[in-house]
């Protein structure tokens, strides 16, 4: 009796001393223990999502790649499979399995090393978010009493949810959203019960399972994780047996970002990073909505594309791009396309490798085909404008002449054969070192649809669109002559176009300004000299109205230049960006009032918490009568002069070329109602594209070939005319009312009460023959 009672005394001081040990080792683990309260507002690093029109993705800003999704946007199969792998008493523990801890103990005892963990999903989140990834049995206990707080300060669910989403499966994907697109091509809620059970299998070596990397040794990780799944009966024999027999088929979601549109998310990152911050971009997993249209983007990039290859060529042959030894061809082959997708893109040249040449054409291997380059497609050859060297000028009706066996050139498919393994039929190409842009956007709300800054964001990431600035040429003289319709002009005013000289004593310098074409017409309809795009008249209406008349416009308008105090201005002298110009020619689309272009129109946060909403900032500049004037003529322009090629649209459009001094900048504004489009060519380092590299030939077909592949997706529509505004038909020579005696004849418009009263005389009589002269130089000065 006496020693049983020993023995309970010795018990209960065992258990005295075993709970005071316990609770000196809790107080001694936890006395340092970081804080999980972080962890129920739980922000992990996400993806931000830009969003063109219809939820389009246009691009991914990250840095780790994780998209957040809660369990309803999983398919059923996937939590129970990394349940099954990783914590199967999930729901019956308290964020610690006891049986787990005492089976890895025994496992590394007989190891002699730490081989187990035995740690629980609560316990793995507690790791990876608050404690370093040591394997200790201190970190254990610590790791221990961090888990049973957390399971009691949150649900089940929620730490599901949580883990769910961070844990790292290789190949940068973090979370089963992101893996799913990895690997299998699609969103977390269409996996399979095979695919889940795939993805279930890496957390525990997500490079060594990696199917990438080695199919077979994911396939034995997603066998045990089935064969946990069907032991705790999650699934049935046949729902087992079923996805270890289906094909596991790799693919990953297609990558948009920098693909199409890479000049308009780059733009969208920079302004996300100016309002947010560099850090919030890349990991807060924004969700940015954009007007950009795919349709619209693409079309503008590949006419962008196609016009400055065209531009090259009418520079001349700058010879192969190397000279390959038959031994080294698959370094080029390589390079090539491997498939025929996209090869039919006209704006997209390919490396070519030539095999051989005969007079006739050149036969040339690209990836894994064959094609001939035609000499016919060798037209274009010719000495380059700026030699490079003193060799032969190539003669292109002989294709021996222009290439020889192991030159590396550029070609695009000209015909493509019945068969991919068929004969290609090529056309020679040289890549563009003439740049440009374009803008494209709706005048009603200013949401830009379309935005390139250059012909391969790849091989320069300035944006010609919104960073480069220029002079605009001819193109600002729609502002110019806009302030003389508020000034005493009308569009049959006339004004005398001849030679002029001003002195510049200051300098010591005389300016001897001159039309582009070197001819001067006399006295000029105020119509006919912005058709014509006439130097001399434009000088003259803006030294009558005052150069500070124009750049009070021009501001007006929305321009942001440094505008000189000089006549030169009204020629389009002052330096702009094409997304600049783009604004203030809204002006006249819309009537009057210019509108701020809008390239991000909403961004939310990952909770989908509203932090920013874009409205139209419309600004009145002009009167809606001046915006509709201008804007007949300025389609004048497009059916008689400068802007014709824009008539193959068979609408409503007016526009303005745009040519600066020694055709180093090539512009063409054109507009309907509903779209508005800006186009921009020249060169980086500001130097001439060569003669007649006008806005008309330069620019203008770039414009045509956009607008040709999108105005399906608008319905014919002509300007609104507003209240205030006369239709009139007057003489071409006189600006007066037409007659019958009338050789040519303008149906104008005017602001009433401005419009001409006076008939021209018929043709024979006295006062056609000599008063009318007297007539016209009294409206001159």
């Amino acid at each position: 009796m006496k020693a049983l009672k020993i023995l309970l005394v010795v018990f209960l001081l065992c258990l005295l001393a075993g709970i005071g040990a316990a609770f000196g080792l809790y107080h001694w683990a936890s006395k340092d223990l970081p804080g999980f309260r972080n962890i129920t507002d739980y922000k992990p690093p996400l993806v931000t999502t830009v969003y063109g029109k219809d939820n389009e993705v246009l691009g991914y800003f990250y840095k780790e790649k994780r998209f957040l999704v809660t369990l309803d946007q999983m398919s059923p199969f996937l939590p129970k499979a990394f349940l099954a792998a990783e914590d199967s008493a999930f729901y019956q523990h308290d964020g610690v399995d006891l049986t787990a801890i005492l089976r890895a103990f025994v496992a590394n005892v007989r190891a002699g090393r730490t081989k187990q963990g035995g740690s629980t999903i609560t316990q793995q989140i507690i790791k990876r978010l608050l404690l370093t990834p040591e394997r200790s049995y201190t970190r254990k206990i610590k790791e221990a009493i961090l888990a049973f707080r957390l399971e009691n300060y949150l649900t089940k669910e929620e730490i599901l949810t949580i883990y769910l989403n961070q844990i790292f499966l290789g190949a940068n994907s973090y979370g089963v959203e992101a893996a799913s697109r990895t690997y299998f091509a699609r969103h977390a809620t269409d996996l399979t019960l095979a695919q889940a059970a795939m993805l279930a299998g890496l957390p525990q070596a997500p490079s060594r399972y990696n199917p990438y990397q080695s199919l077979e040794q994911a396939k034995v990780r997603q066998r045990y994780v089935l064969d946990q799944m069907l032991s705790l009966r999650w699934i049935t024999p046949e729902q087992h047996a079923q996805a270890l027999a289906e094909e596991i088929v790799l693919e990953s979601m297609a990558e948009p970002s920098w693909q199409i549109g890479a000049y308009y998310l780059e733009e969208v990152r920079r302004w996300l990073i100016g309002q947010y911050g560099e850090d919030e971009v890349y990991t807060a997993g924004l969700t940015v909505t954009t007007p950009c249209d795919l349709k619209h983007q693409g079309a503008a990039e590949r006419a962008l594309r196609r016009g400055l290859l065209d531009s090259a060529q009418r520079r001349g042959w700058l010879g192969p791009i190397e000279t390959v030894n038959p031994g080294d061809v698959a370094r080029i082959l390589d390079q090539g396309p491997q498939a025929t997708d996209g090869l039919k893109d006209k704006s997209v040249p390919f490396k070519v490798w030539v095999a051989e040449v005969d007079k006739d054409r050149a036969t040339v291997r690209f990836g894994k085909y064959s094609g001939v380059i035609p000499v016919k497609a060798m037209w274009w050859v010719r000495e380059p404008n700026i030699k490079r060297s003193h060799e032969d000028v190539p003669d292109p009706s002989d294709a021996r002449k222009v290439l020889k066996k192991g030159d590396v050139v550029w070609a695009t498919v000209a015909k493509a054969p019945d068969a991919p393994e068929g004969v290609w039929v090529l056309d020679l190409e040289r890549e563009p070192l003439v740049e440009g842009a374009i803008v494209s956007m709706k005048p009603e709300t200013g949401e830009v649809l379309a935005l390139s800054g250059g012909y391969s964001f790849h091989r320069s990431q300035f944006n010609r669109a919104t960073q480069a600035k220029r002079q605009p040429g001819s193109a600002f003289k729609p502002i110019v002559y806009s302030a003389a319709m508020d000034n005493g002009f009308t569009p049959a005013s006339i004004v005398l176009d001849a030679p002029i000289v001003y002195a510049n004593d200051a300098l010591g310098k005389l300016w001897r300004p001159e039309n582009f074409e070197g001819t001067f017409e006399g006295p000029t309809l105020l119509r006919t000299a912005l058709v014509k795009s006439k130097n001399l008249v434009t000088i003259r209406v803006a030294q009558k109205i005052g150069i500070r008349t124009i750049i009070d416009r021009a501001r007006a308008m929305g321009l942001e230049s440094d505008f000189p105090a000089d006549l030169s201005v009204s020629l389009g002298s002052s330096v702009v960006t094409l997304m600049n110009l783009c604004e203030a020619y809204t002006a006249f689309a819309r009537g009057g009032s210019y509108i701020k272009p809008r390239t991000v129109l909403s961004v939310h946060s990952a909770w989908g918490e509203e932090m920013y909403t874009s409205v139209p900032e419309a600004v009145d500049a002009i009167s809606p009568q001046t915006a509709f004037i201008m804007t007949t003529m300025m389609k004048q322009v497009v059916l008689h002069g400068t802007g014709w090629r824009a008539k193959e649209l068979n609408r409503p459009v007016a526009a303005k070329t745009g040519t600066s001094n020694n055709e180093n900048d090539a512009w063409f504004m054109g507009f309907t109602s509903y779209l508005l489009t800006g186009v921009y060519v020249g060169f980086d380092e500001m130097r001439p594209m060569g003669k007649f590299e006008t806005g008309s030939r330069a620019a203008s077909p770039l414009w045509v070939d956009y607008r040709r592949q999108v105005e399906e997706d608008f319905p014919y529509q002509d300007f609104t005319e507003p209240p205030g505004v006369v239709m009139v038909r007057v003489d071409g020579n006189t600006g007066k009312l037409a007659s019958s005696g009338s050789s040519t004849e303008f149906f104008l418009p005017f602001k009433v009460g401005t419009e001409p009263t006076e008939t021209t005389a018929p043709a024979g009589s006295r006062e056609d023959s000599t008063g009318s002269a007297d007539d016209l130089f009294k409206q001159m000065f």
